[in-house]
């Protein structure tokens, strides 16, 4: 009887590499399962974070580098510090632009706001036929070609053949308005411009806002004697107090950096009289080639806009909850 033939055993593997491969493997699979929930939230935002870097703060950071430079587009921009910002504080026309922007953020708050809110009042009453078409209506001009305005407020403006003429004229005896070059009512018309363009577009806001009011409020007011006017007063107003508080800083902000209408009517003419902080960045920027001068303008109309955003959300309340 023979033996069997003996068995060729594997070679054997130090001890020392067998526990650190091993282990490595195991440590960086522990690591990874301890750090996952931490870091798996961060990795899923991480696009948001990307894009806004790329066009938020990288922009804002080379436009603050340009507004300390003389630069033409071309070559390489020469480094000059705050020089922009003093030349811009004794700059006539920067100042005109910035009275003319007030005017218009003036009367959007205190003229197109309140259409606004009466507007979606009327539109919001029971038993209104085509409310749907109204709407419609009120915010075409928002959806409308920025050529077809100027064609038409063109021929409504007209000195000569102007359709406000032909009816100051018919209604009333007078006309002749020189409606485009005459300075001050140039910047009426471009009030009404904005009259005309925004005021459906905020009724929109408003009206959202109406329709989420309870009726039963409205019904318990009446049953308290309340009038139309005092309905308005205590229970419309405070209930759109949100809606209100939203629409305001955003046509502040918006109106601020108004460009459009005084470019699509006027050119910022005749002379100055309609120039606006955005028109006056464009013309220094694209039309006279000072990039510099115009970023450092553009900085101070966003610390503006800024400032006066957080302001307007303070005193309307924005993000504070008053229970």
């Amino acid at each position: 009887m023979t033996a069997p033939p003996p068995t060729r055993s594997a070679p054997a593997v130090p001890a020392a590499v067998k526990d650190s491969s091993t282990d490595g493997g195991a440590a960086s699979r522990t690591w990874w399962m301890r750090r996952q929930r931490t870091w798996a939230p961060y990795i899923f935002i991480s696009p948001f974070y990307l894009l806004y870097g790329l066009f938020m703060l990288v922009p804002i950071l080379i436009g603050l580098y340009l507004s300390c430079t003389e630069w033409a587009g071309l070559g390489t921009p020469r480094w000059v510090g705050l020089r922009n910002y003093r030349d811009l504080l004794g700059d006539h026309s920067f100042w005109t632009a910035v009275g003319n922007t007030t005017l218009y953020v003036v009367f959007t708050m205190c003229v197109v706001l309140p259409a606004a809110l009466l507007i979606a009042q009327a539109l919001n009453a029971r038993g209104l036929r085509g409310r749907d078409l109204f709407r419609l209506t009120y915010f075409m001009p928002v959806v409308i070609s920025p050529i077809v305005i100027t064609l038409v407020f063109g021929l409504i403006f007209d000195n000569e053949f102007g359709l406000l003429n032909a009816l100051g004229q018919a209604l009333f005896g007078f006309g002749g308005i020189d409606w485009l070059g005459s300075p001050d009512w140039a910047r009426v018309a471009v009030v009404i411009l904005v009259l005309w363009r925004w005021t459906g577009y905020l009724t929109i806001f408003f009206l959202a806002g109406l329709q989420n009011v309870p009726r039963e409020l409205y019904e318990a007011a009446a049953i308290d004697g309340a009038g139309p006017v005092s309905r308005f007063r205590n229970v419309t107003l405070p209930c759109l107090r949100p809606v209100t508080a939203f629409v305001a800083v955003t046509v502040l902000v918006s109106t601020a950096q108004i460009f459009d209408e005084p470019f699509l009517l006027t050119q910022g003419g005749p002379g100055e009289s309609t120039l606006s902080v955005a028109m006056f960045i464009f013309r220094a920027g694209f039309q006279r080639q000072q990039l510099g001068y115009a970023a450092a303008a553009g900085v101070l109309l966003f610390v503006a806009v800024f400032v006066l955003g957080r302001l307007a959300m303070r005193l309307l309340g924005v993000g504070r909850d008053d229970r």
